[in-house]
């Protein structure tokens, strides 16, 4: 029976399928027989990636970040020190005004001052005059009493002839007597001239004491007569003020304040603990034995440099240590140290610059004297104590190291790691004593270091 010939095309197909099974059976077969066992690897030691530094030598200088208020070094409080009403004032006298030394302010009606001066002046005069004429009336008087006392050995000689004319019997008891009272009034008119001598001394006294009164009641007078000008007595800023032309002041009147333009002062705390990194160690700074500011600045060699923050606005001025605070705040015990700042008001550029004025708000940087060739390492890198390290086959060990002070981002040490050895600045948790590292250098982080540590970069 013939078939269809649809059918005899669907046979002829599938037995077209049968060769390439075959073949692939036959492949894999031949493949199965040439192949070998697996080959056994010897287990190897597992590494980590950790981050280093080799350990930088710096110049490190010490630095400490504090805050404070900018105040003037000098506050003048104007006083009326005597009374009257004004007829003068400054044509700049208002606040927020420059005024420089020596300038008039203003002036107190004069008037009453200088009639007092006057007077007193007349009366040193007629003081003098009475001097003057009880040293010529004892002049006077010496010359008197010359002329008495030789007319007294003349009225002597008279009654010394009559008593012997009366024991004669040429002259009668009554002439005697007569002369004898003529010698005895001589005699008085004697004491008289010398009592009258010996109380001109006495009353010289008198007159120079009431002229010395007198005098000093004119210097007074002159000094209240030149109180009645107010005149700046450096060059200074005005504060608030309210003061008009034809004002009656009273003595010891409060008129103004006026806040000096030399120099400002800052007062910032510093904690103890950051004050001894300023000091290098071995240093034995012994206040009590300083007889002057001067010294301790000359001793601790801190330079200061005082920064505005405000906005978009940053300033910046050069500082120095005026003086540390007698004690530490109650409250918050730290210590106090006040920097002054030298011509506050120079380069000032509008809206740019401003001069360093009472009440902003400084940040107050302190740096002390240099420490050479001094061992870094970030403060990151420091744990309890100890520091990882690589050993030269590339191993974690852990050191013990002796801290000398902290810094910011960056711990200066004493002891127990030495410059050039490799640091592990990453997080080596679980630490392992031994573990396999393959280091990598981070460049980025060393740079960092040491331009803080040499301060190259501010502090936060």
């Amino acid at each position: 029976m013939k078939l269809p010939s649809w059918i005899a095309r669907e046979g002829a197909k599938r037995l077209l399928i049968i060769p390439p099974v075959l073949l692939g059976v036959g492949l894999y077969a031949w493949l199965a027989s040439g192949k070998s066992s697996p080959s056994r690897r010897e287990p190897t030691e597992a590494s980590r990636v950790l981050r280093i530094i080799s350990v930088p030598e710096v110049d490190v200088v010490p630095r400490v970040l504090g805050h404070g208020t900018a105040e003037p070094s000098q506050v003048w409080r104007a006083i009326a020190e005597v009374k009257g009403r004004v007829v003068h004032v400054h044509e700049r006298l208002a606040p927020g005004e420059l005024i420089q030394s020596g300038e008039e302010l203003l002036r107190i009606d004069p008037a009453e001052y200088e009639l007092s001066v006057a007077q007193l002046e007349a009366d040193i005069q007629q003081a003098e005059a009475q001097l003057a004429e009880l040293d010529a009336q004892s002049q006077n008087y010496g010359a008197s009493l010359a002329i008495e006392k030789k007319s007294l050995v003349l009225a002597e000689k008279e009654l010394e002839r009559f008593r012997a004319m009366n024991q004669r019997n040429a002259a009668s008891d009554s002439e005697v007597d007569a002369k004898e009272r003529e010698y005895l009034s001589q005699v008085q008119s004697i004491q008289n001239l010398e009592n009258s001598i010996h109380l001109i001394p006495a009353e010289r006294k008198s007159l120079q004491a009431a002229l010395a009164v007198k005098q000093t009641n004119l210097q007074q007078a002159k000094i209240d007569l030149e109180k009645t000008k107010i005149v700046a007595p450096f060059h200074c800023r005005l504060g608030d003020l309210s003061i008009e032309l034809g004002q009656f002041l009273a003595g010891g009147e409060m008129l103004f304040e006026a806040h000096s333009t030399a120099a400002t002062e800052i007062e910032t705390q510093v904690a103890p603990h950051d004050a001894r990194r300023l000091i290098r160690s071995g240093d034995t700074v012994l206040l009590a034995e300083f007889n002057s500011p001067g010294q301790v600045r000359e001793e601790l060699q801190l330079d200061a440099t005082v920064r505005l923050r405000s906005g978009n606005v940053t300033a910046q001025w050069e500082g120095r240590l005026e003086r540390l605070r007698e004690e530490l705040d109650t409250q918050t015990r730290t210590l106090g140290i006040v920097v002054v700042v030298d011509e506050p008001y120079k380069k000032v550029i509008p809206g740019k610059r401003p001069a360093l004025v009472r009440g902003m708000y400084c940040e107050v940087e302190l740096r002390g004297k240099i420490r050479e060739r001094s061992v870094v390492i970030p403060r990151a890198s420091l744990h309890e104590g100890h520091v990882y390290v690589l050993d030269s086959d590339n191993r974690l060990r852990r050191r013990r190291v002796d801290v000398d002070f902290a810094q910011d981002n960056f711990v200066c040490l004493q002891s127990g790691i030495q410059s050039g050895e490799r640091l592990v600045v990453s997080d080596p948790t679980p630490a392992i004593e031994g573990l396999l590292v393959e280091p990598i250098e981070d460049t980025d982080l060393l740079e960092r270091l040491m331009e803080e540590a040499s301060g190259e970069v501010e502090i936060e």
